[in-house]
């Protein structure tokens, strides 16, 4: 990803409705505001454990989805014009986080994408874990 252009991030949590999620990912919008990558939070997953995206988008689940993907309440898509060896996935211990590295030459930015429910600090520990040990 070339710095001189400005990473664009829609965030929106669509609360596990498929027809939002839908309307969003194939509304034009994103393409119209030129988004780079869409972090959704309670993201709509089908019987397959799989999310709706359209070949305009990677999907990027959290690293726990393929153990519980039931618990998977955050995933980032990431614009296929953004070349696949500018960035990589981190792992992070629930599903409530998901984490990629973009790297340039002007450096590295890590992108996270997290939902917190408010009931507990399960996920702002592990978030301070995290930092802490990157």
């Amino acid at each position: 990803m070339d710095l001189q252009h400005k990473t664009k991030i829609w965030q929106q949590n669509v609360n596990k409705s498929p027809t939002c999620q839908h309307n969003l990912i194939s509304s034009g919008k994103l393409s119209e505001l030129d988004i780079d990558i869409v972090a959704l939070q309670e993201p709509s997953i089908n019987a397959f454990n799989q999310t709706i995206a359209t070949r305009n988008w990677v999907t990027i689940y959290p690293s726990t989805h393929n153990t519980d993907p039931g618990k998977t309440r955050s995933v980032l898509l990431i614009h296929a014009n953004i070349s696949t060896d500018s960035w990589n996935q981190l792992d992070f211990l629930s599903g409530d986080v998901t984490v990629i590295q973009i790297s340039g030459t002007w450096g590295v930015l890590n992108v996270l994408n997290i939902y917190n429910d408010g009931k507990s600090n399960a996920t702002i520990n592990l978030l301070t874990k995290f930092h802490s040990d990157n």
